[in-house]
């Protein structure tokens, strides 16, 4: 999947439901897009405001780095309402239920349980991993709540816990670890902070080190709520 040219031609209209302004955009390619701009993030305590957009737009790129498709292509843009991450908007289908991937749990998850363990993800809930309702593939999103310097991993994917990580994914954190260390630790650093991009290839390491997921934190919460 890929977006050809991510500017955007015409706002549709407002996603419902969204805690923080989520628009459906026209895109010049002829497809459409999610545009959250920075200017209508809800503000957070933990997260300096008017930087989601940059972690979502960081989260694609460190998928790509890994050679992960599960992120649908994100970019920073500058569009009608200022600074904003556009994300290729992916037609979901509403009739499928995830919750049965979580009871193995599927291998189809594990993919997105590395991503947010290296991304420090601080709300998988399971309804920001859609199903693509023509090809019935699995796809991350709302990953703004990431890269934070500090432990925030709350996730309902803990069911890989204590497992050894497959080596296809072992393979795709070396491919990050050379990516890190050859521009992409510097543009981290340049839009959140020299000590997230330090944390993101520390988590990286020790992932490679250890080859396992980590088990879920005793100190705190380590699960979103609401988990949907």
């Amino acid at each position: 999947m890929t977006s050809t040219d991510p500017t955007i031609v015409n706002v549709v209209g407002r996603m419902p439901y969204a805690s923080n302004a989520t628009l459906l955009v026209d895109l010049a390619d002829g497809q459409q897009g999610i545009y959250k701009p920075a200017d209508g993030e809800r503000p957070l305590w933990d997260f300096p405001f008017g930087t989601l957009a940059a972690r979502e737009a960081l989260t694609w790129e460190v998928s790509a780095a890994m050679g992960l498709s599960i992120v649908p292509p994100t970019h920073l843009v500058e569009g009608p309402f200022g600074l904003g991450s556009n994300q290729l908007f992916i037609k979901e289908d509403f009739e499928f239920d995830p919750r049965p991937l979580l009871e193995e749990p599927s291998e189809r998850l594990w993919p997105f349980a590395v991503l947010d363990v290296v991304i420090n993800n601080a709300d998988r809930k399971l309804g920001h991993i859609i199903v693509e309702e023509q090809t019935n593939d699995l796809w991350a999103i709302d990953n703004g709540l990431s890269f934070h310097d500090e432990e925030k991993l709350r996730t309902i994917l803990w069911g890989f816990a204590g497992r050894p990580i497959p080596e296809p994914l072992i393979d795709g954190l070396v491919n990050l670890s050379v990516r890190l260390r050859s521009g992409l630790h510097a543009r981290v650093w340049d839009l959140l902070s020299r000590a997230e991009a330090d944390a993101l290839a520390a988590r990286t390491a020790h992932l490679l080190d250890t080859g396992v997921h980590p088990h879920p934190p005793l100190d705190r919460p380590a699960v979103p709520w609401p988990m949907w």
